[in-house]
């Protein structure tokens, strides 16, 4: 269960306040998943960070009785001198988990061969995307909190990836920010539409994504 109390966020812009989100009060129950729609700008990425803990709202708090990850996919915390395996230890500590586990599962998963062992500051994008695709993926969550994308690489790889993401929600939840609303109706069941400050509640998937799809006209 994750529960959004008076949540709001805005940013001084030009010497201008303009809120993004306001008065947020929504409880998400557990094994329900959520998908942040709205035009670019509208605030979803913002949200996704005050729940993952690295934004503060301006006003309010979230409150949740399980674990919540940090963004799927981000490679931006990785230490660029320590190699992928360094890097994939050192998350596996922090959250607990055993570090050979992680380190056998993101290996296999990533498909980076010897670039595993190496600096990530060698890597390229894609790799980086690997990797932290991985090493998200390898650690049980009870809400994953996903920005765009779920995987990168060629096709049999986003496939694959897919399909771990698939078998990580049918005993988990998410929070998802995408603009396909394949994703969106394949892995979410309930909708926010934020549009101006303003945050509209929809318990139906499909409605939210009708109301999406006006604010786009």
């Amino acid at each position: 269960m994750i529960r959004f109390e008076n949540i709001s966020k805005g940013f001084w812009i030009k010497g201008e306040y303009t809120p993004v989100i306001r008065n947020l009060n929504l409880t998400l129950p557990s094994n329900r998943s959520l998908a942040l729609l709205g035009r670019n700008g509208a605030g979803k990425s913002t949200l996704l960070s005050i729940v993952a803990g690295t934004l503060r709202p301006d006003s309010g708090k979230i409150y949740s009785d399980g674990s919540i990850s940090f963004t799927v996919g981000y490679a931006g915390s990785f230490h660029g001198d320590m190699t992928g395996a360094q890097n994939t230890r050192f998350v596996a500590r922090i959250y607990g988990v055993d570090s050979d586990e992680l380190t056998a599962f993101v290996e296999d998963f990533a498909e980076i061969g010897k670039h595993f062992h190496m600096p990530v500051r060698t890597y390229s994008s894609g790799m980086k995307a690997r990797l932290a695709f991985g090493v998200s993926m390898g650690i049980p969550f009870d809400t994953y909190l996903i920005d765009e994308a779920t995987a990168t690489g060629d096709a049999r790889f986003r496939a694959k990836s897919k399909e771990v993401f698939k078998q990580r929600m049918a005993q988990s939840s998410a929070i998802m920010v995408s603009h396909s609303m394949t994703d969106i109706r394949a892995f979410c069941d309930t909708g926010i539409v934020l549009n101006k400050g303003q945050i509209e509640v929809f318990d139906d998937i499909e409605d939210a994504i009708k109301r999406h799809e006006e604010i786009l006209l």
